[in-house]
């Protein structure tokens, strides 16, 4: 489905574009790209044996470190790990710059519910979603409401939604795909800022 044209909406496939989310207008800056080809073992994962990752992380954002955390949450001491964790490194870096945190709150989510299954815009300044299995982050375009044309993050794309805390009018919605009693499970890898420490608590853990 095509992207609509709208001056809420910042899409590209490079990654330049995450620093759209610094104009006013610009309610969801969306990288587009294919999940990097080194993380595809994840599909084969057993998601289920896996613990929830959910802690604040101070700069700099080393992949020694979230390694050691991703062995603790259960993934295996393999390259495919180091891989997972150079890739949220990456990501940790690059929004770090761009939101000027020195820390910031790292979740690796495994979802099989329906958590946050209504459109809705979080109480954060600007939260970064990156899906890394199954079915992504889904969104629509406030003024169509719920009935009107739903789009659906791919794995490996990045997509920073600005929040509550930054917009006066919602022109951007978003929630969790819903996926209870279909079998599927999804892995999500979510970041905010630490200026937002007291923020959204009121939504789940995914979306």
């Amino acid at each position: 489905m095509p992207l609509p044209h709208h001056p809420a909406i910042a899409c590209a496939p490079c990654e330049a574009v995450l620093a759209q989310i610094h104009h006013s207008a610009v309610q969801l800056a969306l990288w587009q790209r294919a999940r990097p080809m080194a993380l595809n073992w994840l599909d084969e994962v057993e998601l289920a044996a896996l613990d929830d990752i959910d802690c604040w992380i101070d700069a700099p954002f080393r992949a020694q470190d979230l390694g050691q955390r991703l062995r603790e949450a259960g993934f295996a001491a393999l390259p495919g790990t180091v891989a997972l964790a150079v890739e949220i490194a990456r990501q940790m870096r690059r929004f770090a710059a761009l939101t000027d945190s020195p820390r910031l709150r790292l979740r690796l989510d495994v979802v099989e519910t329906d958590a946050c299954r209504r459109f809705h815009m979080d109480y954060v300044s600007v939260r970064l979603l990156m899906p890394l299995v199954g079915p992504g982050t889904q969104w629509i375009m406030a003024n169509d409401g719920p009935e009107g044309p739903v789009r659906e993050m791919q794995p490996g794309q990045v997509g920073l939604f600005k929040g509550r805390l930054a917009v006066a009018e919602p022109a951007v919605l978003h929630r969790s795909p819903p996926i209870a009693g279909t079998g599927q499970r999804r892995l999500l890898l979510v970041l905010d800022p630490w200026a937002d420490a007291a923020g959204d608590q009121s939504c789940g853990r995914a979306a």
